[in-house]
C-alpha cells in the first residue's frame, strides 16, 4: 500500500502482483487518483493511467500532468499523446485532491438524470450515469469515450475504479441509468466485473420510461468467468 496527499492507494492485483498507481492533475488544478484494477478475465483489467484519465473527464476535467512512478501504464504513450499531458515522477501533496464519496443521497433517480448529462459520449451519444453504493456513501460514475473506442471506460467501472482509488472495496449495491435506452443494463464486460466485486449484490436498474427493475449480479452473469487455476 501507498500513501500519497493523504489517500491510501491499493492496487488491485490480485493475480500479477503488480502495484501500480498515479494521479492526473486537470486543468482546474484537482488532482484525480487511479489504481491498476486487475479482473479475474485479463483484458478487463483498467490501468491506473486510464482510470485516472477517466475520472478526470467524468468531472468534467481536461488531464493536463500525469504524475507517475515506476512501473508505467500499459499504453501509457497513447494517453500522453491523446491529452498532451506533462509526465513527471515526483507526486506532490496535492492541494486540491479529487474526493469521489457522496455521503447522502436524497433522490437516487434525480441524482442519475442529472450524472447522466455530464456523460462522456462524442462517439455514441449514449450517455449512462452510475451509484455505486458503500457502506460509507455513494460514488458516481458515467461513461467516458475516448478517440480510441476500447480505452474509454462504461459508466460502471468510473465508479468502480475511482472507488478502489479511495479505498473503498466494500460495495452493497449498484444503481445504473441511461436514459436513452430501452433497457438501462450493464454491457458483457461491465456484468463480469460486478461479479468479482458485487457478488450476489444488488443491481437496480432505472430505465428510460421511468420503471426500476432490481436484479441479483448472479443472475446478470449465471456463468461468468471463474477458474480456481488463477490464484489470487
Amino acid at each position: 500500500m501507498s500513501k500519497k496527499s493523504g489517500i491510501s492507494l491499493q492496487s488491485y492485483s490480485p493475480y500479477s502482483g503488480i502495484e501500480e498507481y498515479c494521479f492526473i492533475e486537470g486543468t482546474s488544478g484537482t488532482a484525480y487518483p487511479g489504481v491498476r484494477i486487475e479482473n479475474i478475465s485479463f483484458p478487463l483489467t483498467i490501468p491506473a493511467i486510464q482510470a485516472a484519465v477517466c475520472s478526470c473527464l467524468a468531472n468534467g476535467d481536461q488531464p493536463a500532468i500525469l504524475y507517475q512512478q515506476k512501473p508505467e501504464s500499459e499504453l501509457l504513450s497513447y494517453w500522453v499523446d491523446q491529452y498532451s499531458l506533462a509526465v513527471k515522477q515526483e507526486i506532490p501533496a496535492f492541494q486540491n485532491l479529487y474526493d469521489p464519496l457522496l455521503t447522502s443521497v436524497a433522490d437516487v433517480a434525480a441524482l442519475l438524470k442529472k450524472l447522466a448529462e455530464k456523460a462522456i459520449v462524442p462517439h455514441s451519444g449514449f450517455e449512462v450515469a452510475a451509484l455505486l453504493e458503500t457502506p460509507a456513501g455513494f460514488i458516481c460514475g458515467v461513461n467516458v469515450e475516448v478517440s480510441a473506442w476500447s480505452l474509454g471506460l462504461c459508466a460502471e467501472r468510473v465508479a468502480i475504479s475511482r472507488a478502489v482509488a479511495a479505498g473503498y472495496t466494500e460495495f452493497t449495491s449498484l444503481h445504473i441509468y441511461a436514459p436513452k435506452g430501452d433497457f438501462s443494463s450493464p454491457c458483457g464486460a461491465c456484468r463480469q466485473i460486478l461479479t468479482e466485486w458485487l457478488p450476489d449484490k444488488i443491481v437496480k436498474l432505472h430505465h428510460g420510461d421511468g420503471s426500476l427493475s432490481t436484479h441479483y449480479t448472479s443472475h446478470l452473469l449465471p456463468y461468468g468467468f471463474t477458474s480456481n487455476s488463477l490464484k489470487k
